[in-house]
């Protein structure tokens, strides 16, 4: 029996939920490696402590499996866990050390996308020359330029701007009121798609597109905001549906989707699994907001759910995953029959 580490980010007790959410992806995954006949062991990432590095010589992985949302507590320093591993020479699921640091340097991936003439919504960062005319006056939402999972993010991220100058001074106070780094990125008027991707044979296979679907008070934006994915009660949470229901009439559209979300995978050389998020304006228009590179894989997520949709059970997911980082993962795992056929 092959062992496979499960890598995640040290969790405090009294984290909040978006934090203490790695931990139900670490026992679901270890738990369907254990169903696929691996042995699985649950690490947390301890990057400057020298016996962790030695902890994992010991163990010997056949592979590690990528959950490290962050490094020191600083998700800046999130592409430091699979830099770690290629330093080790241990492979791992998911995506590359660069891919990972591209994809969540939200500015640095917009510029990317743009080069390779893909639209994401026009944005501005102090420091940054935007690659897209700005348009006042205007309305524009204001992110944390690293952070995932709606960090950050609630009704007063969306702002409207008269002006450059304003809209700067809009992002230095958010900042400072974060702690931490902000762009504006021109919030989209109309409906939000997500489409997932899990690699197969080597090659990155779409899954059923979902839609947000918006039933929110009318004093309200349409956004997926902290409170919409963490706080179930909240009104957000009720009015921000995922629907895999649609109308002939959309057909064209989520082909165009589940296209562009293939050319993100090619752009940013991803592998293993990701989740492209859209907004498509009143025109038809489609807009990239994200490129989401090892996205979350609890029971209840958006990615787990497309998965499911497409008739894949979670060992299979898991099984799809590792073994695009091991191609001969089924001669490492136990006797166990494979699910590979059933998928």
């Amino acid at each position: 029996m092959k062992t496979i580490v499960v890598l995640h980010n040290p969790v405090l007790a009294d984290a909040p939920q978006d934090e203490q959410d790695v931990l139900v992806q670490a026992e679901e995954v270890s738990g369907a490696l254990e169903t696929l006949g691996f042995k699985a062991i649950r690490l947390p990432l301890m990057l400057l402590d020298e016996s962790f590095t030695a902890k994992i010589r010991e163990i010997s992985p056949a592979c590690i499996f990528n959950l490290v949302e962050s490094s020191l507590g600083d998700a800046r320093l999130i592409h430091m866990a699979p830099a770690l591993l290629d330093h080790l020479g241990i492979p791992y699921t998911g995506a590359s050390t660069e891919a990972i640091f591209l994809t969540s340097h939200k500015v640095l991936s917009k510029r990317l996308l743009t080069f390779n003439r893909i639209a994401p919504p026009a944005w501005f960062m102090p420091g940054y020359d935007p690659v897209a005319e700005l348009v006042f006056p205007g309305t524009y939402i204001i992110k944390a330029l690293w952070e995932e999972a709606s960090v950050g993010i609630d009704e007063t991220s969306v702002v409207k701007a008269s002006n450059l100058a304003e809209l700067e001074n809009l992002v230095d106070l958010r900042s400072r009121h974060l702690g931490l780094m902000c762009f504006a990125e021109q919030y989209i008027e109309g409906r939000e798609f997500n489409i997932s991707l899990l690699a197969r044979d080597g090659q990155p296979e779409t899954l059923p597109a979902a839609e947000i679907r918006f039933d929110l008070p009318k004093s309200r934006y349409n956004i997926v905001d902290y409170r919409a994915k963490w706080d179930l009660d909240s009104i957000e949470y009720q009015g921000t549906r995922r629907c895999f229901d649609f109308p002939d009439n959309d057909e064209p559209l989520l082909d165009e989707l589940r296209t562009i979300a293939l050319l993100c995978w090619n752009v940013f050389e991803l592998s293993g699994y990701n989740r492209v998020d859209f907004r498509v304006d009143i025109s038809g228009k489609p807009f990239v907001l994200e490129v989401n590179a090892n996205p979350c894989i609890s029971p209840d997520s958006g990615f787990v759910a497309a998965a499911h949709k497409a008739g894949l059970t979670y060992p299979m997911i898991i099984e799809r995953i590792v073994g695009d980082a091991l191609p001969d993962m089924l001669s490492l795992s136990s006797d166990s029959p494979s699910t590979a056929g059933n998928t």
